[in-house]
């Protein structure tokens, strides 16, 4: 068997033992996080993060005033007034959540969660075309959906407990 002669003899081998103060020192040390993304998977992001952001803020204002538009949706499913305001709030924490960098994850899944939300409802009781809109928030849906959807993935590992079951 060869030997290499870069790695020591493991009987000189002697474990990292730091006093209390050396852990209390390093405890103390900021540390910034690594660069994980390459920049063309930040524009990625970014691109995702303000395209789903503009889209839930603009819908925000149509929610909020009790537009038309927005009562006959709710009260076609049965749910106005209650269920319009809290998906309001939803996507208003969605939108801040996405735009601020540390919860991007947190951005990623409510905003995911209210578009599978808004999708399902057009698919079972409002159908794709809503007073003639000829399926433009059903499509706003899905292209927010499929930007919520990058953004969580992107920052799945920064999810609080989440276990990787594959090296990806």
């Amino acid at each position: 068997m060869k030997s290499s002669r870069h790695l020591e003899n493991l009987e000189h081998f002697k474990a990292y033992n730091p006093t209390a103060a050396q852990l209390w020192e390093a405890q103390q040390r900021e540390v910034e996080e690594a660069d994980i993304f390459t920049s063309r998977q930040k524009i990625v992001i970014w691109l995702c993060s303000l395209v789903a952001a503009v889209v839930m803020i603009e819908t925000l204002f149509f929610k909020f005033t009790a537009a038309p538009e927005s009562v006959y949706i709710f009260k076609r499913m049965g749910t106005e007034p209650w269920m319009r305001c809290v998906q309001g709030i939803w996507e208003l924490l969605a939108s801040i959540c996405l735009l601020w960098p540390r919860l991007k994850w947190a951005g990623g899944i409510l905003t995911t969660g209210a578009m599978t939300a808004a999708i399902l409802s057009h698919v079972t009781w409002l159908g794709y075309s809503v007073q003639g809109d000829h399926g433009l928030l059903f499509g706003m849906a899905w292209v927010t959906l499929a930007c919520g959807a990058t953004v969580m993935w992107m920052y799945r590992h920064h999810i609080p407990g989440y276990m990787p079951t594959t090296k990806y």
